[in-house]
């Protein structure tokens, strides 16, 4: 089939890439020149595993191409609209330019027949009233919206196998026709067994953030713990695993530590509530202001704890931050609690340096006045406080004999509560961690 893709940016690009790797022809639209020229060139202008090689593959073919002329993705029978929604700027709710703005350039392309895939997160509502503008052009189009569910590191694996696909679509006959063409697309995922749900329009657009608020509140749930077991002497660890063998609850996603961040959960669950408010339910969605509480004040709490280990005052103390991505395996900085914290030490008077595998470039783009290091080494040379926020493989590998040697002062903060405390105890270390004595 030969598809589209509008919006190349991270949910775009491994989506245009995995598609032409099932065998489609596929076209790649985005307005942003040098990224689309850094596509066109195999290079993936962020760190994704197994996407540079992806799309090495699918220009090879020839069957993969990125441009900045919407025009080009005329004749196209499926069309998906992957562009961003970010938080609007002092507000809670999301900002839709741009899925408009796709729909605006897409209208003067489509033909009766051909089917626009919603994959972008909106607020519910949004794809109904995309449905009636592509109504109002009579162009014999139909809207289906089809979520996506990456995860940052995983987006090549969960693209190509899925654990599920969620259809939102009209009841009518265009609505069945456009559902059957994306079995079309997806015939070697469907193939494999992954399950589909088939649904109105509304419920779809709900799945994406329903979930991400359920992730987030799960990890609030566990940081909130982590409060009382500092207050306690309690071990939050400990308790996340004894309730984890609950199945009704499970283990994933109880790790305590500085919070959630990056370019989904924060702006999602805030944008959830905002459109709450406009539906007049917004007591429905109150505990999500809690959640976003909690998330906030865990990165608040680490500068504490710093202050603590430092004797009451990180004033010209030199500490070493391990990581600046809001979690392994990607390059991404958006609402990054590293950062967050990195920042607040800074500006209490703290002589801070940051290292982070992938993601140095991004931050030193978003925070120029922080020091940062290429590698651990460098990072912790004469440092008096080490301080782990993110769960890097390399990071929580350390050795802390070895370490111990670069730095001035052996204390360690373990931020993702990812370390062994044991083995940074017996090598002389102070170690301490949020929820955990």
């Amino acid at each position: 089939m030969r598809i589209s893709v509008f919006g190349c940016g991270y949910l775009g690009a491994v989506h245009a890439a995995c598609m032409t790797r099932l065998g489609h022809e596929v076209v790649g639209v985005d307005v942003v020149a040098d990224q689309v020229a850094s596509l066109n060139r195999g290079a993936a202008p962020f760190f994704e595993p197994g996407l540079p090689e992806l799309l090495s593959e699918g220009l090879a073919t020839g069957r993969l191409t990125f441009t900045t002329d919407a025009a080009e993705a005329a004749g196209c029978d499926v069309h998906f609209v992957c562009v961003g929604t970010p938080q609007k700027a002092g507000e809670n709710a999301a900002d839709l330019r741009y899925v408009h703005a796709a729909i605006d350039d897409l209208l003067p392309l489509l033909r009766a027949g051909d089917v626009v895939v919603g994959k972008s997160t909106v607020p519910v509502g949004t794809a109904e009233a995309l449905a009636e503008r592509l109504d109002e052009g009579a162009s014999g189009a139909e809207l289906i919206w089809n979520p996506e569910f990456l995860r940052e590191g995983f987006a090549v694996k969960d693209t190509l196998h899925p654990d599920r696909f969620v259809y939102g679509a009209r009841s009518n006959e265009q609505g069945e026709r456009a559902k059957r063409r994306l079995d079309e697309v997806y015939a070697v995922a469907l193939g494999e067994g992954t399950p589909k749900i088939e649904a109105d329009l509304a419920t779809a657009q709900l799945v994406k953030v329903a979930a991400n608020s359920f992730l987030a509140t799960k990890i609030s749930f566990i940081n909130a713990m982590a409060e009382l077991c500092e207050a306690t002497g309690a071990d939050v660890t400990l308790l996340a695993d004894a309730i984890g063998h609950d199945a009704r609850i499970g283990r994933r996603f109880l790790n305590a530590g500085v919070g959630f961040g990056g370019g989904c959960l924060p702006k999602d669950i805030r944008a959830f509530m905002a459109r709450a408010g406009e539906l007049g339910v917004d007591q429905a969605l109150t505990f999500l202001r809690e959640v976003d509480s909690i998330n906030m004040r865990r990165r608040v709490r680490m500068v504490d704890l710093a202050r603590e280990e430092c004797g009451g005052s990180i004033v010209g103390r030199r500490i070493a931050l391990l990581g600046a991505a809001f979690k392994p395996d990607s390059d991404d900085v958006r609402d990054s609690p590293a950062l967050s914290v990195a920042a607040q030490m800074q500006l209490q008077g703290a002589h801070v340096v940051v290292t982070d595998p992938q993601a140095i470039d991004n931050a030193r783009k978003k925070w120029p006045d922080l020091a940062f290091a290429d590698t651990v080494e460098e990072a912790v040379k004469a440092a008096e406080l080490v301080v782990v926020l993110t769960e890097w493989p390399e990071y929580v590998g350390l050795d802390p004999r070895q370490l111990a040697e670069r730095v001035d002062a052996k204390r360690v903060i373990d931020g993702r509560n990812c370390l062994d405390p044991t083995a940074w105890r017996d090598a002389g270390w102070t170690y301490r961690a949020l929820g955990r004595p």
